[in-house]
């Protein structure tokens, strides 16, 4: 490995806008991020699957018009 040419690897602080933050491997010193493990809707499970719904009414509303 050369010197003097490589980053510092340290811990870095993460902080979320919902208040949360982390320490974790990285360059740099401080990390700013707007969506978080704990704000997420994907980890939290409160995404919205209204349109899926919509679709798939779509899609049955459609079938019952062929079957006719």
């Amino acid at each position: 490995m050369k010197k003097k040419i490589h980053p510092v690897y340290q811990f870095a602080t993460v902080k979320c806008v919902c208040g949360a933050s982390y320490q974790i491997p990285s360059t740099k010193k401080i990390i700013e991020v707007e969506v978080c493990k704990n704000c997420s809707p994907v980890f939290t499970g409160k995404e919205e699957r209204r349109v899926i719904l919509g679709q798939v009414e779509k899609f049955k509303k459609r079938q019952a018009k062929q079957t006719k």
